[in-house]
């Protein structure tokens, strides 16, 4: 027996680390896990016309599949899968020599069933010995029958002519859509203790009753999405392991975050925490969600909710609860932490106390101006080529006309003015900005002395990197286009003026 573990490459290193924890424990075992796992599992699969090759076995785990056993299929189409350990609950699956996944079964307490299937035929594979199989196969034969009529409606709604047809079309999908729920409803009913049950109680969306009305007569439009967000997880154990080898769990949470959760960082924090103390009590899901929502927001999509990331940092990582981590993974996430609290939205920028081309200190907080915006680049970089005279162009075209003032950071590390920062400045028609540097000695003594320097206070790691601050030198804006700077600007210059006004009325 050949054993595989295998994550794919963008897989995240918190989730790989929480795999490979898992691993390193299964192999150290236990006095517990030695009597529980006494008879491990042994499934043998008979997959023709497979001859004289390897067959694999996978597991889903989150949004991720994995490889977790391989078996030798002999020239009678026979392979057995054999371990000393039982395997982790959930839906697994067998993986053909071209690793083409040909269908799924469940692994449960019962780990001693057998497989026969056809390559040709994967849908009509027979799982025996197995409980829990029997109502997966009785399930995908009702979706068998169920879903190409569920698909044809789908279709023919998209391409409805009618009101008439439309709502005849909708109406006929809702009924199968109530057939499949029922369907689910009644094995939650009859067989509560079985993996199924499980994973359909997961895969509910709860439905809101009626709208009810308000004391002023008006029908509460808001009651449906409070609804939902209330109840969305309601039936869910996160700490059952089994549903974090599913494929459904990920993207149930994923859609959450998506349609009922607030986008402000404070919201997202509050409901990240809430999953994550959810979990606690089963490692794995636990650093699985940990892994996906760092994952998630250390680079977030939408600017300031790397604030969730900070949160994520405080609460878990510096704490010392996670030293499955190993030491480049704790480096890294340790560095981005530290580089991103410096320069959290609404929260003062970094002081900044460079020299400029004639090497006389210029302050960041001596520059007043409405706002001030500040631009890390350097003079041989491609993208800043192109960008800082894009830059340029917006400050001549509006920005100078609004009292903007630009900080600009040369970011190479010379010992002395570099002529070719000098020249681009020249060249590129660069007036009215503030041009700064820190010398290599200096840069070297903040290293030697253990302080930050720039790099580190504004995240610097790639250039250009932009920030706008307002008169006050908070942060309101990092990392974005210069179109949305721009954006943030006017919203600012609009909320003071709409604020003069409710003043200026009291």
């Amino acid at each position: 027996m050949k054993r595989l573990w295998v994550l794919p490459a963008f897989c995240l290193l918190v989730v790989s680390a929480s795999a490979q924890q898992s691993k390193s424990k299964a192999a150290a075992g236990s006095a517990k896990t030695t009597a529980t796992a006494a008879n491990g599992y042994s499934i043998p699969a008979t997959i023709t016309p497979l001859k004289n090759c390897w067959l694999y076995m996978g597991c889903y785990f989150g949004k991720f599949k994995n490889l977790v056993d391989s078996a030798w299929v002999d020239g009678n189409s026979n392979a057995v899968f054999k371990g000393k350990k039982k395997l982790p609950g959930g839906i697994y699956f067998l993986v053909s020599p071209r690793k083409a996944i040909l269908f799924d079964f469940l692994v449960d307490e019962q780990q001693h069933f057998s497989i026969k299937a056809d390559t040709l035929q994967p849908d009509k594979a027979v799982v025996t010995g197995s409980p829990d199989n029997d109502l997966f196969q009785a399930y995908s034969a009702f979706l068998a029958q169920k879903m190409p009529h569920i698909n044809e409606l789908q279709g023919n709604l998209k391409s409805a002519k009618t009101a008439a047809d439309f709502a005849a079309i909708r109406a006929e999908l809702q009924k199968s859509g109530k057939e499949l729920n029922d369907y689910r409803d009644q094995v939650i009913a009859t067989r509560p203790e079985s993996m199924m049950a499980v994973f359909f109680q997961a895969m509910k969306r709860p439905e809101a009753p009626p709208v009810p009305t308000l004391p002023n007569g008006t029908k509460d439009s808001l009651y449906p999405l409070h609804y939902v967000h209330d109840h969305y997880f309601d039936g869910i154990d996160f700490n059952d392991e089994r549903l974090l080898h599913t494929p459904f769990l990920d993207p149930k949470v994923e859609e959450y975050f998506k349609y009922y959760v607030v986008p402000h960082p404070d919201t997202l924090i509050q409901e990240v925490n809430y999953l994550l103390l959810s979990s606690r009590a089963n490692d794995d899901i636990h650093r699985y969600w940990l892994g996906r929502f760092t994952d998630k927001y250390i680079n977030p999509e939408i600017m300031g909710q790397d604030k969730v990331f900070i949160f994520l940092f405080n609460q878990y990582f510096s704490k010392g609860d996670t030293t499955w981590l190993n030491p480049k993974q704790r480096e890294f996430i340790f560095n981005r932490a530290y580089s991103m609290m410096a320069n959290q939205i609404d929260e003062p920028a970094p002081v900044l106390d460079l020299k400029d081309s004639s090497n006389k200190v210029t302050p960041l907080y001596n520059v007043k101006a409405p706002f001030t915006f500040v631009v890390f680049w350097d003079p041989t970089c491609s993208h800043c080529k192109v960008q800082v005279p894009e830059v340029d162009s917006m400050y001549e075209a509006k920005w100078k006309k609004m009292g903007v003032k630009i900080y600009a950071v040369n970011v190479e590390d010379k010992d002395d003015v570099s002529p070719a920062w000098k020249k681009f400045i020249q060249d590129n028609h660069l007036n009215g900005w503030v041009h700064v540097y820190q010398p290599k000695a200096a840069h070297e003594a903040d290293n030697k002395a253990g302080r930050a320097n720039f790099r580190q206070l504004y995240d610097v790691f790639q250039t250009p990197t932009m920030y706008l601050l307002d008169a006050n030198k908070n942060i309101i804006g990092k990392k974005l286009t210069l179109e949305q700077f721009d954006q943030v600007m006017q919203a600012k210059i609009k909320a003071q003026k709409a604020s003069g006004a409710g003043n200026a009325k009291k």
